[in-house]
């Protein structure tokens, strides 16, 4: 056997191999999920206690109370042995809507767009660096603002799915030709309406619009369009699509894919507003730096072109995997601010044990059950977690202009 038909042999032997690691761990993980979610096999929402029901929907304890004791019309939390009171996410939405119409300051039990001028809020979540809390970030918003009341609408714009998967589903078996972001987006005949793509979720009042791999493709036929001027273009065609669907949504989350690529710049022109997550190192504040060089010489350029404004009704920065303790990460964060003042939020996303342990059921801080967590360290996660999802929410009041 001579040099090149053993060189490619092994290249041959490597390619199996590879193919057989993708197809074991596609099976683990198939295992994995059928075991956690057995025996319906899908991902459930769990019951909320009375005190986390106060805090979602803004009804102070006392008036849960006389309401659920005196008030015949008020939606009834289910009963466990030992008396206390639990409420789905349904429960919570029929209790906002109970408050609407016969509590005191009644517009603030339904926080949603409310009058025509609200606009339709698209909020995306960005970086060029893998690694800086995109996806968490991204679903522990779009959880936050569904159990507030909102009408949200995820978007997964990375081909690597992540944000689909801590939905419950498969990518890589699930979607791996259609059902995607990318029939929404394409560009030959096989388009559909974004409609066709969005699926209900487990969670009330939160809907997904998933990805999978074939949505890598999307960068290579932008290409090609851009070549033979196909319009619309791609800075329009994610803005035109949620159009589509803005009466029936408040809030659209997009997690965007590690990369400038056509994918991120479609994001960044259909959004209202932008949250770029950094990690407090030297190296990811860089990166970032690079990321917002890049993009707003992009953006400009599309602007030109297109003759398309593109502006944002706000831009923050949030620090992610902070760990308050680590002083190197303290003297980053500050170094930020110091740079970049108010445009920093003032809360991080905290690391926490309590988050990566979720992520290994696919779960969030909001969804796992508080009894098989250590409480302090579960109630640290969903504080900081919180936090972040409360200060956006006041950027985006202010946007409706509350």
């Amino acid at each position: 056997m001579n040099d090149m038909s053993l060189s490619q042999e092994r290249r041959a032997i490597d390619a199996v191999r590879i193919t057989s690691f993708a197809d074991n761990l596609a099976d683990s993980l198939d295992r994995q999920m059928k075991n956690a979610y057995k025996p319906e096999g899908s991902k459930t929402l769990r019951l909320f206690s009375a005190r986390e029901m106060c805090d979602l929907t803004g009804i102070s304890p006392s008036n849960l109370r006389i309401r659920s004791n005196e008030d015949p019309e008020f939606p009834q939390a289910k009963v466990d042995a030992r008396g206390y009171r639990w409420y789905s996410a349904e429960d919570m939405d029929r209790i906002r809507d109970h408050m609407f119409r016969t509590g005191k300051n009644a517009a603030s039990f339904r926080p949603g767009r409310r009058e025509p001028s609200d606009r339709l809020q698209v909020l995306s979540v960005v970086n060029f660096k893998g690694g800086s809390g995109k996806s968490t970030t991204a679903i522990h918003l779009a959880q936050r603002y569904a159990l507030r009341g909102y009408r949200v609408l995820a978007v997964d714009l990375d081909p690597q799915a992540s944000l689909t998967t801590l939905f419950g589903y498969r990518p890589e078996l699930e979607f791996q030709e259609s059902g995607t972001i990318y029939d929404a987006l394409r560009y030959d005949d096989d388009q559909v309406s974004i409609e066709e793509v969005i699926l209900k979720t487990y969670f009330h009042n939160l809907d997904l619009v998933p990805a999978g791999l074939v949505l890598s493709e999307y960068e290579t036929t932008t290409a090609y369009a851009l070549q033979k001027r196909v319009t619309p273009g791609f800075e329009e065609r994610l803005a035109i699509q949620l159009d589509v669907v803005q009466d029936q949504y408040d809030l659209v989350i997009i997690d965007c894919p590690p990369q400038l690529g056509f994918l991120t710049l479609s994001a960044l022109a259909a959004s209202t507003a932008l949250v770029v997550t950094v990690v407090p190192s030297m190296l990811d504040i860089a990166s970032m730096s690079q990321f917002l060089k890049m993009s707003g010489e992009l953006v400009q350029t599309i602007e030109k072109h297109s003759g398309m404004p593109v502006s944002w009704d706000f831009v923050k920065f949030l620090l992610t995997r902070y760990e308050p303790s680590d002083g190197p990460q303290t003297q980053m964060a500050s170094y930020l601010r110091a740079i970049l003042g108010g445009e920093v939020l003032v809360e991080p996303m905290l690391k926490s044990t309590a988050i990566s342990d979720a992520g290994m059921t696919q779960q969030t801080v909001y969804e796992v059950e508080p009894s098989n967590f250590v409480k302090k360290t579960l109630d640290r996660a969903v504080q900081s977690a919180n936090a972040v999802g409360d200060e956006i929410e006041g950027l985006i009041q202010k946007a409706w202009g509350r």
